[in-house]
């Protein structure tokens, strides 16, 4: 197999080999990929074959198949995904999340009690950021609560990113200068740090939607945010996807999906809400 040029010739794996591919990507991490992005899939399993040695596509899919590590098909997973995010993107779920859904949630608990909101497809963590300070400058209540909050990602490399929690200033182009000096420490002309508490505060891990096992660890959780990961699925991944977010959820729970997507095109379990601010999925309450 040959490396494809920049041109964008045709090149690589076979048809069947191809969908061989697809076939076990989708199995393995529910990631769905049409003969559309035939030349990014070539690419990238083309780098990773370079980087191993191996000289035949067989050959490379029966490591991914069989290495018992686990750490190719990681490294392969990290090349696939695209991670393009920024602090306060769709602000507008977020102002929905401060000024109605939070307080749905809460309505009858008592104070000290747990609220539990989920980052799934969490990238480089500008998005568990932007809820922590969301909640912290802006929900009336977050003093009352313990509140805990998860982020997750499949690619590894993106989570150590955000567990450092550096930026450049591409990352805080839509966040107010204030926040940026009460929530960062200016490392130099380039990049930012945001403050230690906020790092220690999200509990960031490695998992894959796609895995009824991992998904199994989260329950009770109170809001999910699954905002433009889901449009990386065929239909059945993402009804799959669904169902375990639903069972992930605690009753009367949200989750918010991307601006492009809905959840009515993927499972009847949730009932839409339409807030002043936003449109979110809730699980009823039986």
């Amino acid at each position: 197999m040959t490396l494809p040029s920049d041109k964008g010739d045709a090149v690589g794996l076979s048809a069947a080999d191809y969908d061989a591919f697809c076939r076990f990507l989708r199995e393995r991490t529910g990631l769905s990929f049409t003969e559309a992005k035939r030349y990014f899939v070539d690419r990238r399993v083309s780098e990773r074959m370079a980087a191993v040695g191996v000289d035949h596509f067989r050959k490379y899919l029966n490591l991914l198949r069989f290495q018992a590590s686990g750490e190719e098909l990681q490294l392969l997973v990290n090349r696939m995904t695209v991670n393009e995010t920024y602090f306060f993107r769709e602000m507008y779920q977020l102002d929905c999340l401060v000024d109605a859904a939070l307080d749905e949630v809460v309505r009858g608990r008592e104070p000290g009690s747990r609220v539990r909101i989920w980052s799934a497809g969490c990238a480089t963590g500008e998005e568990p950021y932007s809820i922590a300070i969301t909640l912290l400058e802006r929900w009336s209540r977050v003093d009352d609560f313990e509140i805990e909050l998860y982020a997750s990602d499949i690619d590894s490399h993106v989570l150590a990113r955000a567990r450092e929690g550096i930026y450049e200033e591409r990352s805080l182009q839509a966040m107010p200068h204030d926040l940026v000096a009460k929530y960062f420490t200016r490392l130099d002309d380039q990049r930012w740090q945001i403050m230690e508490e906020l790092r220690d505060s999200i509990d960031f891990s490695l998992v894959n939607i796609a895995d009824p096992q991992q998904m199994a660890n989260f329950r009770g959780i109170d809001v999910i945010f699954c905002r433009n990961l889901l449009i990386y699925f065929d239909d059945l991944g993402r009804r799959e996807a669904a169902s375990m977010f639903y069972d992930a959820l605690s009753p009367n729970g949200f989750i918010c999906l991307g601006h492009s997507e809905s959840m009515s095109r993927m499972s009847s379990l949730f009932v839409p809400r339409r807030f002043p601010d936003a449109i979110l999925y809730q699980k009823p309450q039986s």
